[in-house]
């Protein structure tokens, strides 16, 4: 038999507990591997559009196949978390990294690029839909410190990416035309190691699952009110978070005449940093507060972004940004697995698939109000390519045109995204307000069956 409680504490068995710590940190390695995917590719779009003659609405479809696939496994994995496991959910993690190493490194083509992408989409739902469940049943007492600190390793895979991508693709290793796939080859290393490190290992069952709760009751769970708020506050704080990180190398390259990787690099080791002192904070304040300061600050930075127009205000805008930006994914699911434990890992699967699927659709949203504001800037009545906007310009003496064409374009751009953390800032305060109403932030325990 199960029990409940609203106490804030919950015990697992000394099986686990002697070994969660192993499990924990191969959950890591594997978000390292899902993160370097991001920022490769993000850093080899360019040479994959020379090598292989590819259009930018190819490109588009490529990059935006990371988060579908994504979104496709986590929604899925978190249903069959409960019923096949969280181990064979990891293997197919394992499996499809692999997959997409190995077919984007002997791509010939937009097909298998597409399909290599989209192996590496699937591997990584999978980790989200394994390891998420896998921490907030190790962790029962803290998952908000813990799921931000697995998180952690998102921005800091994005780190590790972004430079070895940086430092490999200005240099001669594999030749200038090459060495991209030595970047995609780098991911091997972690993807070996988080291969052993779960190899032959056992998982527990999932909190939801150990405490006795039937599906019906976590499909009931999933319809709560308030999860279905925090469901569409999902959809604008992974838009605010992903979007603009996806776009930012892009858009500050043409803004401060800088390396824009080097502005992701340090937003996301800030981010880093923020997400593995979390749990300092959250013993101080609610996470709902924490939510509440993350939406300040990204529309502050944001804003900021918008009007950089040099390296300095960049980084300060960066700064800004990536300190809101911080704790939005880990809190929202941790604040979902403490006041929706019934939900289970469909529950935490659900926000991230959504968080996903929302970051694919704004993605090109965000594309069309940059080609917009290039050619307002233009004064071009808005022709269907880039290309013909910059066989638009007058001869070849006018690529400072062009670059401040795109520039206008990128902020226009980003002012799309401004409203989002406005609208979180909102709806977080509210909800703030009913939980004070109530005497406080409050989660809920399922105790474990032993």
């Amino acid at each position: 038999m199960s029990s409940e409680t609203i106490d804030s504490t919950s015990t697992v068995s000394d099986y686990w507990v002697a070994r969660r710590e192993q499990l924990f940190w191969a959950s890591c390695i594997s978000l390292i591997v899902t993160a370097m995917s991001f920022a490769i590719r993000a850093g080899i779009m360019g040479k994959l559009e020379a090598q292989f003659s590819l259009t930018k609405e190819q490109l588009g479809i490529i990059s935006s196949t990371a988060f579908w696939g994504f979104a496709i496994t986590t929604v899925i994995g978190g249903w069959l978390c409960d019923v096949v496991g969280m181990g064979k959910l990891l293997t197919l993690a394992f499996i499809g990294h692999a997959v997409g190493i190995a077919m984007t490194v002997f791509a010939t083509g937009f097909n298998m690029l597409f399909l290599g992408t989209l192996a590496f989409g699937l591997a990584n739902g999978f980790v989200e839909a394994a390891c998420n469940p896998l921490i907030a049943t190790l962790y029962p007492e803290q998952k908000v410190k813990k799921l931000n600190r697995f998180h952690v390793w998102f921005p800091g895979g994005i780190v590790i990416g972004g430079l070895l991508g940086y430092f490999i693709g200005n240099s001669d290793m594999g030749g200038k035309t090459h060495n991209w796939q030595i970047q995609m080859l780098t991911m091997a290393l972690p993807l070996i190691v988080y291969g052993f490190m779960f190899f032959g290992k056992k998982f527990p069952k999932t909190e939801r699952s150990a405490s006795g709760v039937t599906m019906g009751a976590m499909f009931k769970a999933c319809l709560s009110p308030v999860f279905i708020v925090l469901l569409a506050c999902m959809t604008l704080s992974a838009a605010t978070e992903l979007v603009t990180g996806s776009w930012m190398p892009n858009i500050l390259t043409f803004t401060t005449g800088r390396d824009g990787i080097l502005f992701l690099v340090l937003t996301n080791g800030i981010m880093a940093v923020g997400r593995n002192f979390a749990g300092n904070i959250v013993h101080k304040i609610s996470p709902i507060a924490m939510l509440i300061g993350s939406s300040i600050f990204s529309a502050i930075g944001i804003f900021l972004l918008t009007k950089a127009d040099n390296g300095t205000t960049a980084m300060l805008a960066a700064i800004i940004f990536a300190v809101g930006v911080c704790f939005f994914w880990p809190t929202m699911l941790g604040v979902v697995s403490e006041r929706f434990p019934r939900t289970g890992a469909l529950g935490m699967s659900i926000m991230g698939g959504i968080g996903s699927v929302s970051t694919a659709i704004w993605l090109p949203i965000v594309g069309i109000y940059y080609d917009k504001g290039i050619s307002a800037a233009l004064n071009n009545p808005a022709p269907a390519r880039l290309d013909a906007l910059k066989a638009a310009l007058p001869g070849t003496t006018d690529a400072s045109q062009w670059a401040s064409a795109q520039a206008a374009g990128g902020r226009a751009g980003l002012n799309v995204l401004v409203i989002m953390p406005v609208i979180l800032l909102v709806v977080f305060l509210m909800i703030f307000a009913y939980d004070k109403s109530r005497g406080g932030y409050k989660k809920e325990v399922l105790v474990q069956d032993q």
